[in-house]
């Protein structure tokens, strides 16, 4: 299909949907008939009075107002409901175009009970066409810890030692807040939203056209909870980290805490939200490593061990308000600063490097000497020895960022039932962090053997701009917008060595240079969703036009990259009775590289390894095929899903050699990678007071291609397993265990070994539960397990790698929750650009 029949197909579809059958549209606004204040979710229902058939029916919004739609033509009513309130009936004339109810008031039902206690279990998931939602208060870890801790939970998600986020596999998705597209480093902001505040989850693994087709995973969407119409609303959480029990001989002792308040005042028009948080989460750690090169005949071993951990703080603060203009119109602003900063410690001894011209026996391979290395304990004792060293390295790598975000949007709800929404954002942020990266000789670390100093300063400028209109019916609905962002992000690197002769600083050349990428992306999308039958459906197509150029000081270049692409969608689902269904849906997506990934000249990360980009990396485009049935029965529910991914230029981070002792860490298109899988998702309930939630997903995951001129193929069968068990001891006391494991898995290189975190969380409720009082054990080990610990290995015919990566175990956190009156969801926003190149 041609790029003009793919345009003239996204134009059919948008004309399409103004051709819909006459409608009659009723519209009105719901208010407490003492106060006058809104009700929200409120019940307004559409009835036909000669058989008072249902028709159509909506809940009210946040400002209380409601649009209902049906056919032109007869008589109905409108019922109007609210639990504690009177039932409203008002009768309609079906021959006009729109009739406006005004504002229709509620009177409060003295026959209401005082109180209604109902026991029995609630469903926890649910699923739906395109989209799998999970209650985050089902996992302990929603009481005092924050979003990574629920989502590490859900099905197909998994979390590594280096705190990195997958998605059946694959690290690349999408992040929204409410529903609003955040393109940042889901690792950085996950850790910044309070788990108290979040009341679903939803996976979303096949996407509409709708949504960004950015996050090869698909996406996750974060709904935070949300309170009653009007009123002042405060909740505070402090949470506090026990000292480490186990301090793995690091410099400094890791400090754990934080403290976030949340305000949000809405009296009549006006919604205010206000917010303010501070946390301080390290991490004790430390790393064991071996490395062996070839190179110009000479075997080269350095094992080395030592420190590696994080200091990690940030703060930041948040203000939003919302202001209803009349009942179709509403404009919204929100401004978020927020500072972050990242020490990451890798001091390591690196014990008797030793170089040697091998005898005439020849190389082994670099796999022998490893094997050697592990029987002996020390490097390999035959041949001629060239140099031998034992030094220590201390290494500093800073990360700090600085943001400062804006965001306007405006809604507008047309008298025909349509909808259209208007939002721009704008993003400042100041990236950069220097690296500091030290040779000592050992025992005598008085003697200094090398100096260096690396810095960046990368600022960063992105635009959003959005335009929505959405036409719903009765049992269809039909969407179209436009989309357009722009990106730009230059960089200036200053890498200096010491000269111990003249005691000054000395430019090298060969790693300091300077890069800008701009990108800008247009983006016009038309989608179908409904219900015919027991069918439900979303057909869609996005068409994006995208544009990068890459430009780069020494020696001055600039490389471009310009495409069309399409991104059509499929979603359906069947319901064949009895709490039974089917669904199958088909996605294509892109995963487009950040600018630390494309960047070309290399940066020292520490005495070992360069790390550098290619400002030539083609963006991988991803297509997602889904096949699943749904199960209700009782309180209990499954969910088993296959799927099919298939991945055109997958990205991996490979090694190369550098020189004999450095390897330089390089991303790459390493050809086309295949996941083929089974997802699992089930919760019973053995008892009335215990919880069972599994989730399971196994795939065979296969990489084919071309990297550095050798063939690659590999492949292996990967599965990883998330559960817990809640025991609700008493109404006030709960206790839940939870286990997570992620199987070894396959890379373009090498492999990366089993990962595995059990935990435990007790809470305890007072004052009707506005007061809550947690303990965490996380990462149980008890010095028998090898919990949050992971094995990185990457191996070539002329090198090999592997490091162990060994994280704080055993921590115990203390949480206290406190909330006057339920927790709002107030108008806030998130990095647009900047988290993610954090």
């Amino acid at each position: 299909m041609t790029i003009k029949n793919l345009v003239s197909l996204v134009v059919v579809l948008s004309l399409c949907g103004l051709l819909s059958a006459q409608k009659i549209t009723i519209v009105g606004k719901v208010v407490d008939d003492q106060s006058g204040a809104p009700i929200e979710y409120a019940s307004a229902a559409l009835y036909r009075q000669a058989d008072s058939s249902l028709l159509a029916g909506v809940v009210t919004d946040m400002d209380g107002s409601f649009s209902l739609q049906t056919e032109k033509g007869g008589a109905y009513y409108c019922r109007i409901q609210f639990m504690g309130y009177s039932d409203r009936l008002l009768p309609l004339n079906g021959s006009v175009d729109q009739q406006d109810l005004g504002v229709i008031r509620l009177g409060q039902n003295a026959s209401v009970l005082r109180e209604v206690e109902v026991r029995g279990q609630t469903n926890t998931n649910l699923f739906e066409l395109d989209r799998q939602s999970y209650k985050a208060a089902q996992f302990g870890q929603a009481q005092g810890g924050n979003a990574a801790d629920v989502l590490r939970n859900l099905p197909s998600v998994t979390m590594n030692a280096l705190g990195e986020i997958s998605v059946r596999g694959t690290t690349g998705f999408l992040l929204m807040v409410n529903g609003r597209p955040v393109q940042s480093d889901p690792s950085v902001l996950l850790n910044q939203i309070a788990a108290g505040s979040i009341e679903d989850i939803e996976i979303i693994t096949a996407p509409s056209a709708k949504y960004d087709p950015d996050g090869k995973a698909g996406i996750i969407n974060i709904k935070t909870r949300q309170g009653i119409p009007d009123g002042l609303f405060v909740t505070a959480n402090v949470q506090i980290g026990l000292p480490s029990i186990e301090d793995y001989d690091n410099a400094e002792a890791a400090r754990r805490g934080n403290a976030d308040i949340s305000v949000n005042l809405k009296k009549g028009k006006w919604d205010w939200s206000f917010g303010a948080d501070y946390r301080r989460n390290d991490v004790s750690g430390r790393r064991v490593g071996y490395v062996n090169t070839f190179l110009n005949e000479v075997l080269t071993e350095f094992p080395s061990y030592g420190e590696r951990s994080f200091d990690r703080e940030n703060y930041s603060g948040r203000l939003g308000l919302n202001y209803q203009v009349n009942a179709r119109q509403q404009f919204g602003a929100a401004f978020y600063a927020g500072k972050r900063t990242q020490y990451r410690t890798a001091d390591i001894l690196y014990n008797n490097q030793q170089s040697i011209q091998l005898e005439e026996s020849g190389f082994l391979g670099p796999e022998a000497y490893w094997a050697l290395y592990q029987q002996e304990g020390d490097v390999f004792s035959g041949g001629q020895v060239i140099d031998q060293l034992t030094y220590f390295n201390e290494n500093l790598r800073v990360r700090k960022g600085d943001f400062l975000i804006a965001a306007l949007d405006y809604q507008w709800n047309w008298d025909n039932g349509s909808q259209l929404q208007v939002s721009g954002l704008y993003e400042h942020t100041v990236l950069g962090g220097p690296t500091d990266n030290i040779n000592l000789a050992y025992p005598n670390l008085a003697d200094t053997l090398q100096l260096q100093y690396n810095t960046n300063d990368n600022p960063l400028d992105g635009v959003r701009f959005q335009i929505d209109y959405r036409k719903q019916n009765d049992r269809q609905s039909w969407e179209s917008g436009y989309q357009f962002r722009y990106l730009k992000h230059p960089g200036d690197f200053l890498y200096l060595d010491r000269n111990f002769e003249t005691n000054e600083w000395e430019t090298n050349l060969e790693f300091t240079n300077g890069i800008e990428l701009r990108r800008g992306i247009h983006a016009l999308y038309s989608q179908f969703s409904g219900e015919r039958g027991r069918w439900q459906y979303a057909l869609g197509l996005r068409l994006e036009y995208f544009n990068r150029e890459v430009d780069i000081d020494r020696p001055r270049n600039t490389f471009k990259l310009e495409q069309i692409n399409p991104f059509p969608t499929v979603n359906l689902q069947y319901d064949l009775g009895d709490d039974f269904a089917v669904k199958a849906a088909y996605s294509r997506r892109i995963q487009r590289t950040t600018t630390f990934k494309m960047t070309p000249f290399p940066e020292r990360e520490h005495s070992e390894t360069l790390e550098q980009g290619d400002a030539e990396l083609q963006p991988e485009f991803i297509d997602v095929l889904e096949l699943g049935v749904v199960k209700n029965w009782g309180d209990h529910q499954l969910s088993l899903t296959g799927y099919y991914r298939q991945t055109q230029d997958v990205i991996n981070r490979v090694n190369t050699i550098y020189n004999d002792t450095i390897l330089n860490r390089i991303y790459t298109n390493a050809g086309e990678a295949q996941a083929l899988g089974l997802e699992l998702s089930t919760t019973v309930y053995p008892t009335k007071n215990l919880r069972f939630y599994f989730g399971g997903n196994v795939f065979n995951y296969q990489i084919e291609g071309q990297l550095f001129g050798d063939a690659i193929n590999t492949s292996n069968t990967i599965y990883s397993i998330n559960s817990n068990l809640d025991w609700s001891v008493s109404p006030t006391f709960s206790a839940q265990a939870a286990f997570n494991y992620l199987s070894r898995r396959v890379t373009a290189q090498g492999e990366d070994s089993r990962f595995y975190n059990p935990s435990l969380i007790l809470e305890k409720t007072f004052l009707d539960k506005q007061l809550a009082i947690s303990l965490q054990w996380l990462n149980i080990d008890m010095g028998e397990l090898e919990s949050n610990e992971q094995r990185i290995t990457t191996v070539r015919d002329d090198f090999f790698t592997t490091t162990n990566y060994i994280y704080e175990v055993d921590m115990l956190m203390i949480g206290l929750r406190y909330q006057i009156n339920q927790v709002r969801k107030g108008k806030t926003i998130k990095s647009e650009f900047g988290e993610k190149e954090f």
